[in-house]
């Protein structure tokens, strides 16, 4: 299956796209609904809408939590080292990024007022369907409820500006995920996933998931070591070598760019960048 929430009208519902056709679940956030049986799911569908009338904004609207693990691909810790200061290997390297980052599949990306290095990192992403803690290696598919493309936006000096990489890593609009969440049982393997992040239709980032050096379930193994995962929970599972900080000279992202991210079986998100509006905001 691949569910979703999106907006119709002046509502927002989450639902099942099928094909062409979203399917309405109701207006209760897609949380509740992972972890349901198929059977479940389709006994509880209402109206159906047209695609071309919905707006698909990102399946879970607020994660409790949107965790990214950092070189979770030789090529990518590779061309990293220059700026990142981190080496790959050893124990698995985490950040967060802040939920006021998560974003819509499609649509604007601001570029910071603060910076001209904003950079794109092309992501399968892990949405977590069933509460987890401690949970073995060999267990962990059982707490996914299924994947969505993602882009891991980055600016760079902010980010390399703190030890955690917080800063530069949870801008709003930064963490755009979607456009379904895909569950495993419709999914193609890890091979069959080709990860692609294509900037003006110039692809530099393409890698397949199953490269990754540190695999899904040891990712979900190490993470509830620490801290309960729950429904709705989001994890960005690392990017492939071709993010624009590791040319010479760097390839950032500029206004008017676009960013597209492509992964077989899974969909695609894309995204317009624009400069940063007047967000400012007391209360």
């Amino acid at each position: 299956m691949r569910l979703v929430t999106y907006q119709f009208r002046d509502d927002v519902f989450s639902g099942i796209l099928q094909s062409e056709v979203v399917r309405s679940l109701g207006r209760s956030p897609l949380q509740g609904w992972l972890g349901k049986t198929p059977d479940e799911l389709f006994a509880r569908l209402g109206d159906s809408h047209p695609l071309e009338e919905v707006r698909l904004l990102q399946p879970i609207l607020r994660p409790g939590k949107i965790l990214a693990l950092a070189l979770n691909y030789v090529a990518h810790a590779a061309e990293s080292v220059s700026f990142s200061g981190m080496k790959a290997g050893g124990t698995q390297k985490w950040f967060n990024k802040q939920v006021t980052a998560a974003h819509p599949p499609y649509g604007e990306v601001h570029l910071p007022r603060v910076s001209e290095r904003l950079d794109y990192e092309a992501e399968l992403v892990v949405v977590i369907g069933k509460p987890g803690r401690h949970v073995p290696v060999e267990r962990a598919w059982e707490v996914v409820a299924g994947f969505c493309c993602g882009c891991d936006y980055s600016v760079r000096d902010w980010q390399k500006a703190s030890p955690t990489m917080m800063m530069g890593k949870g801008f709003d609009t930064h963490a755009p995920f979607g456009p379904a969440i895909v569950t495993l049982d419709e999914a193609p393997t890890l091979q069959d996933m080709e990860i692609r992040g294509i900037v003006n239709g110039d692809i530099r980032q393409q890698a397949r998931a199953s490269e990754m050096v540190h695999s899904i379930p040891e990712q979900i193994a190490h993470l509830s070591i620490a801290f309960t995962l729950e429904p709705g929970d989001v994890i960005f599972t690392g990017t492939p070598a071709g993010v624009g900080q590791g040319f010479e000279p760097p390839k950032f992202l500029k206004a008017g760019d676009t960013m597209r991210v492509e992964i077989d079986g899974i969909g695609h998100i894309e995204h317009t960048v624009v400069p940063e509006p007047d967000t400012q905001r007391i209360g």
